[in-house]
C-alpha cells in the first residue's frame, strides 16, 4: 500500500507539472479565476487518486461481509451495507458546491470581454442617438447609403437592382410579378407591424388580378380598376396603407421598411431574413430615406 501511495503522489505531481507547463502563463496574472481553477484541479486530482487507491486497496484486501438482502438477481446476492462514507460526503459536497457556485461563487465581478464590448456598444449608441437626434433629410439619406452598402448590398446589389434577380429591385417600387404573387399567396410575414396579415386569393378572377397588379405596379396611374376596391379596405384608396392594418404599397415609407427589417419578408424571388436588433431607430429611418431616394 505504501508504494501505491508514493506512486499516487508522483502521479499527482506529474499531472500538475504538465498542466503548469502547458498553461503556466495563465497563472502569472492578477485574475483570481485562474488561481481558483488551478486550486480546483489540484483538489480533483488529489481526491481522485487517493479515492482510487483506497478502493484498489479494499479490492485487494477486504472481504465481503454483512447481512444479505432477500432479493437476488440472476443468483447474485447483495449485502445490506451502507454506502461508503467518503462517497456520500463527496456527493453531498458536490450538491453544496453547485448551489454555492450558482448563487455567489460564479465570478460575476471578474473582467469580461463580452461585458466590456456591451458597455462600449451602449456608450456608442447613446452618443450616436444624441448626435443625430434631429437629422435633416439630406443627412438621413447619406447615412442610409452607408448602412445600405454594408447591410443590404450583398443581396440587393450596390446599384440596388438585385443580384441575378434573387432580391427585390429597390430602384422600382414593386414589380407586377410581386403584386400577383402576394394576391395569389397572401402575405402573413409582417405580423408584428400588421397583425391581420393578408389571406391568399382576395381576388379570384384572373382578369382582376392582372388588372390590379398592373395598376399597383404602375404607380397608381390611370383609371383605378373596380377590383381594387377589395384592396382599398386595408391599403386605402390611395394605396398608402393604414397603421397596423395594411402597409403602404405606393412607396417605401418608414413603417414599411421597419416592418420588413423587423420581420423579414418572403416573396416570389426568395426570402429576406429579419434584421431585428441590428439597427437603431435613427439608422432604420435613414435606410428608409435612402431607399426612397433610389426610386427618385
Amino acid at each position: 500500500m505504501k508504494s501505491m501511495v508514493i506512486g499516487g503522489i508522483i502521479l499527482i505531481v506529474a499531472l500538475l507539472a504538465g498542466t503548469y507547463f502547458v498553461a503556466g502563463d495563465a497563472f502569472d496574472t492578477d485574475d483570481y479565476v485562474n488561481s481558483l481553477t488551478m486550486l480546483g484541479a489540484v483538489s480533483i486530482l488529489t481526491i481522485t487518486v487517493f479515492v482510487a487507491l483506497k478502493y484498489v486497496n479494499q479490492i485487494k484486501n477486504d472481504t465481503a461481509s454483512g447481512e444479505l438482502a432477500e432479493e437476488k438477481w440472476d443468483g447474485i446476492g447483495e449485502y445490506k451495507n451502507e454506502i461508503p462514507t467518503g462517497w456520500g460526503l463527496a456527493f453531498i459536497g458536490t450538491i453544496v458546491w453547485l448551489f454555492w457556485y450558482l448563487t455567489i461563487g460564479y465570478p460575476t465581478n471578474g473582467f469580461s470581454q463580452i461585458g466590456q464590448y456591451n458597455e462600449e456598444v451602449n456608450d456608442y449608441n447613446a452618443k450616436f442617438t444624441s448626435k443625430w437626434e434631429n437629422p435633416t433629410d439630406e443627412t438621413l439619406s447619406a447615412m442610409g447609403q452607408s448602412i445600405y452598402l454594408v447591410q443590404c448590398a450583398p443581396c440587393h446589389g450596390v446599384d440596388a437592382e438585385g443580384i441575378n434577380g434573387k432580391a427585390q429591385n429597390l430602384t422600382q417600387r414593386i414589380s407586377k410579378d410581386s403584386v400577383e404573387y402576394v394576391i395569389k399567396n397572401g402575405a402573413n410575414n409582417l405580423k408584428t407591424s400588421y397583425p391581420g396579415g393578408m389571406p391568399p386569393m382576395m381576388l379570384t378572377e384572373a382578369a382582376d388580378i392582372e388588372e390590379v397588379s398592373a395598376y399597383v405596379a404602375g404607380g397608381f396611374k390611370g383609371e383605378q380598376p373596380a377590383a381594387y376596391a377589395v384592396c382599398s379596405s386595408c391599403h386605402g384608396a390611395d394605396g398608402k396603407g393604414m397603421a397596423f392594418v395594411g402597409p403602404n404599397i405606393v412607396e417605401y415609407d418608414d413603417a414599411l421598411v421597419l416592418a420588413v427589417l423587423t420581420n423579414g419578408k418572403k416573396a416570389s424571388i426568395g426570402a429576406m431574413p429579419s434584421f431585428k436588433g441590428r439597427l437603431n431607430p435613427t439608422q432604420e429611418k435613414a435606410l428608409a430615406s435612402y431607399i426612397r431616394s433610389l426610386g427618385e
